[in-house]
């Protein structure tokens, strides 16, 4: 799970909030506002270097840019944060800029750091979209009632994820230098943070494009996300 803002950042975003809010009438936010409110409190000082930036589009038209820590001391502005500003100006954030912030964050406890592994090894060839709809899966099986109830059991329940062997619970190790485990971790961040919706919480399963399990005739379709198709019941 990715730590949430201490209290620093909470007084930042709720000066942000009230602001934005106070009296019915202000105006959004300034970009060098956000940013501000943002930077003060949303920082992680572990951060690895990777150098990445986004520019992030507000719902006033103007854009800031969002830059990955370049140095294990620099900090990094994370998605987190950004929640907690007002609804609208959260729901203006691209997914593209979401993972730039979050590609470098803490280190994935045990269980969603099996989240990441599964997003890997089903969906690294997927949009983010589609990374993304594979976690909420997981997470969704997890909250069921028909599936084990953690997300580790979840990805390893034997004859449910073909990347795990079904008989040991083992799976391939990830390429951990890649830009697609850089991507996976970030997406997971996303994912336990519901920081981003894709899917209802009632879509528990999903299969590629290229088969026609018999299962999949019983269920209701919900959408397609690249090639992969998902349901609910």
């Amino acid at each position: 799970m990715i730590k949430l803002l201490g209290s620093r950042g909470a007084s930042a975003v709720m000066g942000l909030f009230m602001l934005a809010t106070a009296s019915g009438a202000a105006s959004a936010p300034t970009a060098a506002t956000v940013t501000s409110a943002v930077q003060a409190g949303a920082v992680d000082t572990s951060a690895a270097p990777l150098g990445r930036s986004a520019t992030v589009t507000l719902g006033n038209g103007q854009s800031i840019q969002a830059t990955a820590a370049q140095s294990a001391s620099a900090p990094v502005t994370t998605a987190a944060a950004l929640t907690q500003l007002p609804f609208a100006l959260a729901q203006s954030l691209p997914l593209s800029a979401m993972v730039a912030l979050n590609s470098a964050g803490a280190e994935l406890d045990e269980q969603a750091h099996c989240i990441a592994v599964a997003v890997y090894h089903e969906a690294r060839g997927e949009s983010l979209e589609g990374q993304l709809a594979v976690a909420r899966v997981i997470m969704n099986r997890t909250a069921s009632a028909k599936y084990p109830d953690s997300w580790c059991k979840v990805v390893k329940q034997p004859w449910q994820f073909s990347f795990v062997n079904p008989r040991t619970g083992r799976y391939p190790a990830v390429n951990q230098r890649s830009e697609a485990w850089t991507k996976a971790q970030a997406i997971t961040r996303i994912a336990t943070a519901n920081a981003a919706p894709i899917l209802s919480d009632d879509v528990l399963w999903y299969h590629a494009d290229y088969v026609a399990p018999s299962w999949g005739r019983r269920l209701t379709f919900v959408e397609k996300i690249g090639t992969h198709i998902f349901y609910r019941a």
